[in-house]
């Protein structure tokens, strides 16, 4: 987000929370904890947040629950792959030869005596 986009995002939040603070020392705070954030993602959780609280946002309202999004995302991707991997050796497996379990189990048998 750029810094003039942190700018109307505080005018925005400043026009429904009249005693918001604007200042510009207000603006660089935000713009330090908002800079990385995206500006479309951050203006939908201020106006959800502007339909639901009587108090302005903080910081951490407008970022919103994106990280934890971002990580059930990439947690979902992950197990995707280890199912579709578990799939493709599923596919691949074939039985073992005829005797094998019996001759394993022999051997085992006669090891333990």
């Amino acid at each position: 987000m750029e810094r003039a986009e942190v700018f109307d995002l505080l005018i925005e939040i400043k026009e429904n929370y009249p005693v918001f603070d604007v200042s510009d020392e207000n603006v660089d705070r935000h713009y330090k904890f908002l800079h990385d954030f995206p500006y479309e993602v951050a203006v939908q959780n201020v106006d959800q947040h502007i339909m639901t609280n009587k108090f302005p946002p903080t910081i951490a309202e407008i970022r919103g629950r994106l990280g934890e999004q971002i990580e059930r995302d990439r947690m979902r991707a992950e197990t995707a792959e280890y199912f579709a991997e578990r799939e493709a050796a599923r596919e691949k497996a074939c039985p073992p030869p005829p005797g094998w379990k019996e001759a394993v189990l022999e051997r085992l048998r006669k090891t333990g005596d």
